[in-house]
């Protein structure tokens, strides 16, 4: 009998985007990331998460790492502190994506799709998923999947996409609703790896990083939970272990609607003027 695996010690992580001003329902999903590193007595790593082209802005990192050290956060490795796996700057970590693409097309697992987000919008036979996405219909997918091991163009204006198994049950239980299950071809389709404009796609991306970075344990908003299917399909193909995963409700304004960095009135920078303490934000929250 093999013996019992050991546990591996706790590493959470914030990843936010700085495309944007933190807002509150940023802080309280990572509170509770960090609350349960704290109590796990594990770590906590920052990475900025900057692949999102002219939206990116560094003035919102800077504002990013000032709001949340405000708030309370503490991490130990991150872009301001370095640390055993830096960069924790996505887009000084493109060859590590760019490894894990070439080994996606060696294994078979990708193809390249010239359809616009236009096209597949519009494509009759294209419903959307739960999360908004159109599925995918299928447009540019090869016929036989031995034609998608070819040598690697070295160059193209195509996105690439993931090449899911129809009907294949993708199942997990969420640290906070329990278990869940998609099915491919139904729940979601065939999704971007890499961009037209040769940069990872997210799902790629935090794989690839949280994997690297021996995350443990994932804390985000159930927004994401469709995701999360998506990604445990590029672990298994990548040979990679997943993380364990929890996710947030997300918070609301007056109006029912999630709240997003445009919402500038419940922006970290904003409260924090108008003379709001992280003590009195954090009074309600469970």
């Amino acid at each position: 009998m093999a013996p019992p695996a050991i546990p591996l010690p706790y590493r959470g992580r914030l990843a936010p985007s700085p495309t944007g001003h933190l807002h509150l329902g940023h802080a309280r999903t990572f509170w509770i990331a960090q609350e349960r590193a704290r109590q796990r007595g594990g770590s906590l790593i920052l990475r900025n998460e900057d692949l999102d082209g002219p939206r990116c802005k560094p003035e919102f990192a800077r504002a990013a790492l000032e709001d949340l050290k405000w708030f309370g956060f503490n991490w130990s490795e991150g872009p301001d502190w370095g640390g055993p796996f830096a960069s924790y700057n996505q887009s000084e970590r493109i060859p590590h994506y760019r490894a894990a693409f070439e080994q996606l097309w060696a294994s078979g697992f990708i193809y390249p799709c010239i359809c616009s987000r236009k096209d597949i919008q519009q494509a009759a036979t294209a419903p959307h998923a739960e999360d908004g996405e159109p599925i995918y219909p299928g447009t540019c997918r090869p016929k036989e999947s031995s034609t998608l091991t070819k040598d690697l163009p070295t160059k193209t204006q195509a996105n690439w996409r993931f090449r899911v198994t129809d009907g294949e049950a993708v199942e997990f239980v969420d640290g906070r609703s329990g278990p869940q299950r998609f099915i491919a071809g139904h729940d979601f389709g065939d999704f971007p790896v890499w961009r037209h404009d040769d940069l990872p796609s997210y799902q790629l991306a935090v794989v690839v990083d949280d994997a690297a970075m021996r995350i443990t344990d994932v804390v985000r908003g159930e927004d994401l939970l469709p995701s999360t299917a998506r990604q445990l399909l590029l672990y298994h193909a990548l040979g990679l272990t997943p993380p364990a995963f929890y996710h947030c409700p997300l918070m609301k304004d007056e109006k029912g609607d999630r709240l997003a960095k445009r919402h500038d009135a419940l922006s970290l920078r904003k409260l924090r003027e108008e003379g709001a303490t992280p003590e009195e934000l954090r009074r309600d929250w469970d």
